[in-house]
């Protein structure tokens, strides 16, 4: 029993705070948005279980718009045009800016407020009100579908950079960016990220992606829920970006189900981690086994603090960083009969 008692207590003497987007955390474990940050009791029942920080349910640009549009179906009156689009998206902001007041009034971990946009423009009024409203930062979900072939790549990075650019003139508050993966060059465009005000990056989005039902041959949508496995391509590049751009702060997505993927990822060089499907399979409650399951790694491994192995494994701290660089499996297979 006495061993046991010194174990317990040597357990809990470890520090897991961080810090992220400037923000205190008591830990680095953020609950993705999703529907399990889109009311306060949710909300409250993270922050018990353990959450470092929340993102709220994203504020969809097109979800404002489609509303607009199936309300303006029913109008026969031209001049009530405006007066539906701005009811719309003035409700829908409205709501928004309840649940992050409520939420703040509610918790004491960072609250985040998260906006899924397609251009500046519809933001820019809203930024400062959530805001005002006390969101601690902002996460911009932008995701644009290149399918234009007479633009140049170039010119959607662009689209990023003016969104964040546009938001950054109107707020004081830290702001984040999360993107997919799909980018020519990761590293440099977090690095420009970072030069027009961008305190974070999560690495990466998952995006509705369509599937087809032969049977009836229509399309349905994969699965929403990331696995374990999609962890690798990640970690490839939270190790690569930390690395190389060592004045942004790096947040995980996609593929952290347990304690273990949680230090994968610090390893590589992440501040913080992202968790949501591994919730939605488990329970609120596995929060806090995936907080147990890294102090017990870190007692195991003498290490009192995140800061101590943070990073230990990235791509300039390892001795072969092409480790990180590899894309063909051949050497590998070839091994194998």
């Amino acid at each position: 029993m006495a061993k046991e008692h010194i174990l317990n207590k040597i357990v809990t003497m470890i520090n897991l705070s961080t810090q992220y987007l400037g923000l205190d955390l008591r830990n680095p474990l953020i609950v993705g948005s999703s529907g399990l940050t889109d009311s306060v009791s949710k909300i409250k029942k993270l922050s018990d279980a353990g959450a470092g920080a929340v993102v709220l349910k994203s504020l969809f640009e097109e979800q404002i718009r489609m509303e607009a549009g199936t309300m303006l179906s029913y109008s026969d009156y031209p001049e009530a045009n405006d007066y539906i689009s701005n009811y719309s998206r003035d409700n829908s902001v409205k709501q928004y800016l309840a649940l992050i007041s409520e939420a703040k009034k509610t918790v004491d971990i960072p609250v985040i407020a998260s906006i899924n946009c397609l251009s500046s423009a519809e933001w820019l009024s809203f930024g400062t009100s959530i805001q005002d409203a006390g969101a601690d930062a902002i996460e911009l979900n932008v995701f644009i579908i290149p399918q234009q072939i007479h633009i140049e790549a170039g010119e959607f990075e662009h689209i990023y950079y003016n969104i964040l650019e546009g938001i950054k003139k109107k707020l004081t508050i830290p702001v984040s960016l999360k993107i997919g993966q799909h980018f020519t060059n990761i590293p440099a465009l977090v690095e420009n990220l970072h030069a027009r005000g961008a305190a974070g990056v999560v690495l990466f989005n998952r995006f509705y992606a369509p599937d087809i039902d032969i049977d009836t041959m229509s399309f349905t949508a994969s699965s929403v829920f990331s696995n374990p496995d999609d962890i690798r391509n990640s970690l490839r590049w939270v190790g690569i970006v930390s690395a190389l751009t060592e004045n942004i702060d790096i947040c995980s997505s996609t593929g952290v189900h347990d304690g273990k993927a949680m230090v994968k990822q610090i390893l590589a060089g992440a501040k913080a981690v992202q968790v949501c499907s591994a919730l939605y399979k488990n329970g609120t409650e596995h929060l806090s086994l995936m907080l147990e399951e890294m102090k017990n790694w870190m007692m195991k491994n003498n290490f009192n603090n995140l800061a101590e192995f943070r990073g230990r494994m990235n791509y300039k701290n390892i001795p072969d960083p092409a480790i990180f660089e590899r894309a063909q499996f051949m050497g590998y297979y070839s091994n194998m009969e």
